[in-house]
């Protein structure tokens, strides 16, 4: 049976494997007969994509509070253009990131005030928010590990900050899914992928089917 009009998003830390997961759910559903959309923060739009090179470019100057609002415009402009029009139509929402990944790293991680965080959020997603997050748990230095043997060695502004703050990042994701248990699916990333997405869909069609 075809799932319709949910929002299903992806987070974790760098090289937690969330692109794989998403592709490996998308054909998945698409092959139940659900008709699926697949999205990206910061990206998703022409602004977002615009967005995401200054954000992503290393060397790159860009305070924390600047960095928050630049990822609360992205997702501002995510919501309106991409997000709500899918639902609305019926279809399957699969986001790499969302409002999780700020309170994560602009707050857990750089050190914003969750309070502020969590206004930008509500101003940018409005009434919108996941159905369901699948957080793909992995020690920092793994994940730092697989993204440069991905990227050939070459570091984002994010890929390059040290184990310390991607640790703040990793507790803040675990405390986040602690407290919305009911939303949040937490499971080990340094599983074999093709175990991690059966376990994903299994999740997915007993929570949303």
């Amino acid at each position: 049976m075809p799932i319709a009009g949910k929002f299903i998003t992806f987070e974790g830390g760098e090289g937690a494997g969330k692109s794989t997961q998403i592709a490996l759910l998308a054909e998945r559903l698409n092959r139940a007969g659900s008709r699926v959309l697949r999205l990206r923060e910061p990206g998703g739009t022409p602004l977002g994509e615009r967005m995401r090179e200054a954000l992503k470019r290393p060397g790159e100057s860009i305070t924390p509070a600047a960095e928050a609002l630049l990822f609360a415009a992205c997702r501002a402009q995510l919501v309106a253009e991409a997000v709500l029009p899918a639902l609305t139509r019926g279809e399957v929402v699969l986001c790499d990131r969302f409002a999780d990944s700020t309170v994560a790293y602009q707050s857990g991680g750089r050190g914003l005030d969750r309070t502020l965080v969590d206004a930008a959020n509500r101003l940018a997603c409005g009434t919108v928010r996941p159905d369901l997050t699948v957080l793909l748990d992995l020690d920092p230095a793994s994940g730092l590990g697989r993204a440069a043997a991905r990227d050939q060695g070459r570091s984002d502004r994010f890929e390059a900050l040290d184990t310390v703050f991607h640790g703040r990042v990793r507790e803040a994701y675990r405390s986040l899914a602690a407290a919305e248990p009911a939303r949040f699916i937490i499971l080990d990333a340094a599983r074999p992928s093709e175990s991690l997405a059966e376990e994903i869909w299994n999740e997915v069609t007993r929570r949303l089917a």
